[in-house]
């Protein structure tokens, strides 16, 4: 275990961040601060596009252990529309947030929207999926929007491909998001506002690696690696993920976007990433699997009509000391909103968990035995899904 110094801090602004532990694997906890409070790391960011983690009052959110969400710069361009937030004080205002607040550009939707979008140098052209509308978003654009939202942490504007895409396919990626990074970088942010640049290059090991040193040259206030969990098989995302982080500034956040499951961010923190967000344990809350100390709860199945426990008996969530699993599925079949609000805090309540244990883990040097009890806990689950061939 190694304590690094003071001098491994990055700033920029009013947010700082150090490294204070790294583990053997590479696995890393430290400190983000920014002028919304400070974020332990490795982190989870739940993900709030349109301006609330759904189903959720803020506050809880916080009850969950987490001090940063995600936001969408494209949701909240298209409704209610940058203008009206800034005018109303800034997102974290609007939403009555307290934490942290990180804002994706909208280069995802190049591929959640891809009938909906044409690419050009200029931009990102797409019609609105509200009304039909056309707008293009450039890389300017994009980062006034975030500037204007008033987020703590801004994502560039990123060329983000399908998959699967060819090699050529993804180089043009690579190349047009240096190009879109410079131009985002030219763009005045507000003195609280860090801006990350996001790694592209598909599963190519050689892209990635030319991708993560240009944008390494342009010195950038932290680095995300985006493009992944996009239908690749496992090996080749953590090869990407190792092929990247051996490249880049030891004193920067890094950023795992778009990722995932419980293993995964094992995995990612396993590989020394700091940042993380998906819409996983919300959306599968709302589909009724629920993740516990041993692995998932599908609520529906009959087998759990007359279950008086709770989720998990080890979860000191406000849902697991309350209510039965026979309640939970009979709130899921009869489709009503308290069910979906209540899996969703437990799952929340789950990965705020599972990512304090990490970086308690790696200050107190166990983090690989931490690792392979993660896995022991879950081995007879695993076998259980893979019989059933619904892991993924």
């Amino acid at each position: 275990m190694t304590l690094l110094d003071q001098q491994s801090l990055a700033s920029s602004g009013a947010n700082r961040f150090q490294v204070h532990y790294t583990s053997a694997s590479g696995a890393r906890a430290g400190l983000l601060s920014t002028s919304h409070g400070y974020i332990d790391t490795p982190a989870f960011m739940p993900v709030g596009s349109q301006g609330t983690v759904k189903g959720l009052d803020p506050h809880e959110i916080r009850d969950c252990g987490f001090q940063m969400i995600l936001a969408n710069a494209y949701h909240l361009f298209l409704r209610p529309g940058h203008e009206l937030i800034e005018s109303q004080g800034g997102l974290h205002n609007f939403m009555q947030w307290p934490g942290a607040i990180l804002t994706d550009s909208g280069g995802y939707q190049m591929v959640s929207l891809a009938d909906l979008c044409k690419i050009t140098e200029k931009g990102v052209g797409f019609r609105s999926h509200i009304n039909g509308d056309w707008h293009v978003l450039s890389p300017e654009k994009s980062m006034s929007i975030q500037v204007a939202l008033g987020s703590d942490i801004m994502m560039v504007l990123d060329h983000c491909p399908t998959f699967p895409c060819t090699k050529p396919q993804a180089q043009e990626a690579v190349k047009r998001t240096t190009r879109w990074a410079k131009r985002c970088a030219d763009v005045p942010k507000k003195a609280h506002q860090w801006m990350f640049g996001i790694v592209q290059g598909g599963i190519f090991p050689e892209l990635r690696k030319e991708s993560t040193q240009e944008l390494v040259a342009l010195d950038m206030d932290g680095y995300a690696l985006g493009g992944l969990s996009l239908g690749e098989e496992k090996p080749a995302m953590f090869e990407m993920i190792e092929t990247v982080v051996g490249l880049l500034p030891p004193d920067r956040p890094r950023y795992l976007m778009g990722v995932g499951l419980p293993e995964d961010l094992v995995e990612g923190v396993a590989r020394g990433v700091d940042l993380f967000d998906c819409v996983i344990p919300t959306r599968h809350g709302r589909t009724g699997w629920l993740f516990t100390s041993t692995g998932r709860v599908l609520i529906k199945q009959a087998r759990y009509k007359q279950d008086s426990n709770p989720i998990d008996a080890d979860c000191e969530c406000p849902v697991c000391q309350r209510f039965s699993r026979a309640y939970l599925r009979h709130l899921f079949i009869s489709r009503e909103m308290l069910g979906v609000r209540l899996n969703t805090v437990h799952n929340l309540w789950y990965y705020g968990r599972l990512m304090a244990e990490m970086r308690a883990a790696v200050r107190e040097n166990r983090f690989e035995d931490y690792r392979k009890d993660f896995y022991r806990r879950r081995e007879s689950e695993a076998n259980e899904l893979l019989d059933q061939d619904v892991v993924r």
